[in-house]
């Protein structure tokens, strides 16, 4: 009976085990000094998983490489929870990225969960809640919380409003109350300087607004999207010959995503 109940024991915990990576998160690719998953040393290669609490000692940085090509660059003393991640080529309805940074800074390089739906996507700091499109940027919690976008755009958002901040711009939020605002490089405390400059200079991090592997998934999901946008144009002018133009305009939303899918497609 003990060898029987072990067996069923084994079978069970394989059975959680595929279920838990059955929307598996991430693969460690770089890391430099002491990172846990829980309490587990993380070692290259090692596969990280929804729901896993990623920590980083002094000194340390490791980066992340997610399943659907988005890369997240974890700085020294930095507590980040995977909160449910989600993505299957095949699937993209059932995509999710949700996050936690709780302590520290972290850099992101968006994916193909950003790429064919942005609004499933949100990074939860304590001070608010980004959302991205197409972005590479950075944040570091050092009181107040500080952001740098390096390509594309963010949104922050708290009970004080929503702010989005472009390339190039810096920005504070002050707490889970006030609206978030652009600062200057020169406002920047030693800490979030710091921080930004040893993120951005992190090897094997493809730079650009979107991380190797997800160009591909953006350009189909933007010539999907032109062809919906193209067919429901083509049902109104028939039901409503002569009226259509005035109200709806294909041209100009395609122009502004070829030219998005255009520039992914160099990281494909």
């Amino acid at each position: 009976m003990t060898g029987i109940r072990n067996a069923i024991t084994a079978l069970v915990a394989a059975a959680l085990l595929m279920a838990g990576n059955a929307f598996a998160a991430a693969n460690v690719q770089s890391l430099r000094g002491e990172v846990r998953a829980g309490n587990v040393q993380l070692a290259v290669k090692d596969r990280v998983t929804s729901g896993a609490v990623v920590t980083t000692g002094t000194g340390a940085q490791v980066v992340l490489r997610f399943d659907d090509g988005q890369q997240v660059v974890l700085n020294e003393n930095t507590v980040f929870r995977i909160v449910d991640f989600r993505y299957r080529e095949a699937e993209a309805g059932n995509d999710r990225a949700i996050f936690d940074l709780l302590r520290g800074a972290l850099r992101m390089i968006s994916g193909a969960v950003v790429a064919r739906n942005s609004g499933n996507f949100q990074l939860r700091i304590p001070q608010a809640t980004i959302g991205i499109r197409g972005t590479d940027f950075m944040v570091a919690l050092v009181n107040p919380a500080y952001t740098n976008v390096l390509h594309g755009a963010i949104s922050v958002s708290n009970s004080g409003g929503t702010t989005v901040f472009g390339a190039g711009s810096f920005g504070s939020i002050g707490s889970a109350s006030a609206l978030p605002v652009a600062v200057s490089p020169s406002a920047l405390p030693g800490a979030a300087s710091s921080a930004f400059s040893s993120m951005g200079a992190a090897a094997g991090v493809t730079a650009g607004g979107m991380a190797a592997g997800a160009g591909r998934a953006a350009l189909v999901a933007a010539i999907d999207g032109h062809f919906a946008s193209i067919a429901s144009w083509e049902r109104q002018r028939r039901t409503y010959p002569g009226g259509v133009a005035k109200s709806f305009s294909v041209m100009a939303p395609i122009s502004a995503s070829v030219a998005i899918s255009a520039g992914a497609m160099k990281a494909v």
